[in-house]
């Protein structure tokens, strides 16, 4: 027990003596466009509102206008955008798609700090979104938490022709303890945990139920989907992909040797593959 205790209060030091700005994984518009000026890459940065919310959801833009596919990426958690980066920059990718990237609610500039732990309220947000935008022949890109809220969006969004999970948290009897988010809930500790694992930590609490709510609509899902996993991911079970088999009808599983949760960033090599080989199929269908 003592251990315990001390291990818990060495985190929350290392926690509450790290600069924010590297716990909160998020840049602002000035960071992000200075660095892709640096690139020479053109992008654009703007906001979605909703107003009954007072809400605001920020969307990053590299598109051309030679190009009718777009791809629409969602974050885990705690992330943002910015997690996206590696493939916005991608010159293949750039070639053949527009691609977007979203802060979800209550992360990077997308009202920071105010949880929506409702998977489907966000979803429906995503989907006016995407019409607002005027995205046709969209594949819809989504890691870890990111990953079931990319496959509801395609249940509810019509201009949706493929899903892509990476690392998906969807399996509602799977979902793993993990014993630091505690720290998130308990009054004593919540206001040593930076923002951004706080709502992390909201979102976790309930994952489960809401993942257990979508259960039964996937076999409603007829396009494309394609669940990329590591075979040693110690955040979210790579037991997912049973799950995934079992309920969905136009399923692919790719299973990545060797490699863990990190898949959708530190090996972007074994993910744009398939990328582009969905944007072929689309654009042979049109």
């Amino acid at each position: 027990m003592k251990r315990y205790f001390l291990q818990a209060g060495f985190i929350l030091f290392c926690l509450s003596s790290f600069s924010c700005t590297v716990l909160q994984w998020r840049s602002t518009d000035e960071e992000i466009q200075q660095r892709f000026e640096v690139a020479k890459i053109p992008t654009e940065i703007s906001y979605f509102k909703i107003d009954s919310l007072d809400l605001k959801i920020r969307i990053q833009s590299v598109t051309s206008s030679n190009q009718n596919i777009n791809l629409v990426f969602f974050h885990g958690s705690p992330s943002s955008l910015s997690a996206w980066e590696g493939y916005l920059v991608d010159t293949t990718l750039r070639k053949v798609t527009n691609m977007h990237a979203i802060d979800r609610p209550g992360y990077g500039y997308s009202n920071f700090g105010n949880e929506m732990t409702s998977i489907e309220m966000q979803a429906q947000l995503m989907s006016e979104l995407i019409n607002h935008k005027k995205l046709n022949n969209v594949i819809v890109v989504g890691s870890s938490y990111g990953g079931p809220l990319a496959a509801r969006v395609g249940v509810l969004n019509p201009n949706v022709k493929a899903v892509v999970m990476i690392s998906p948290a969807i399996d509602p009897n799977n979902e793993k303890d993990i014993w630091a988010s505690r720290f998130t809930q308990w009054k004593l500790t919540r206001w040593l945990v930076p923002t951004a694992y706080r709502v992390a930590g909201d979102e976790k609490v309930v994952h489960a139920k809401e993942l257990a709510l979508l259960e039964n609509d996937w076999q409603h899902l007829q396009i494309p989907v394609i669940h990329i996993h590591g075979d040693i991911d110690d955040i979210v079970p790579y037991e997912n992909i049973t799950f995934s088999k079992e309920h969905f009808q136009n399923i692919e599983i790719i299973s990545i040797p060797e490699k863990g949760h990190e898949i959708a960033w530190k090996n972007r090599e074994l993910i744009i593959p398939h990328l582009l080989k969905l944007i072929e199929q689309i654009s042979r269908e049109e």
